[in-house]
């Protein structure tokens, strides 16, 4: 019974990750074991594929949050973070190419000198 449980998850697991000829065969193939009718062969096929994409979501959404926090925990820039210093560079840098502003010399005025 165990067996057979964990054999039905890993086929469930081998249909998840499938490509679509893979997927049409199998449902073939289960379509002639089950004697199904070509209607119901049909109906298994989108089923298949329908869950498959859903599983492939399910991982590829897990496997992006998981991505994520672990560029976080290593304390690696996202790139909205790069994109935000770029920014600030390119205008530091532009501020320092822009001629800058020269005040003119304040005008010494020369006191006279007192006469004795």
């Amino acid at each position: 019974m165990f067996e057979d449980l964990k054999k039905s998850i890993d086929k469930g697991l081998d249909f998840a990750f499938m490509n679509a000829e893979k997927l049409a065969q199998s449902a073939k193939d289960l379509a002639r074991e089950n004697k199904l009718t070509k209607e119901e062969a049909k109906k298994l096929y989108d089923y298949l594929v329908a869950k498959s994409e859903e599983a492939k979501k399910v991982v590829e959404d897990d496997l992006q949050v998981l991505v994520k926090n672990t560029l976080k925990k290593m304390n690696i820039p996202s790139k909205e973070e790069i994109k935000k210093l770029e920014d600030r560079i390119e205008k530091l840098e532009a501020a320092k190419k822009a001629p800058a502003k020269v005040k003119p010399a304040p005008k010494v005025v020369k006191k006279p000198k007192p006469v004795k």
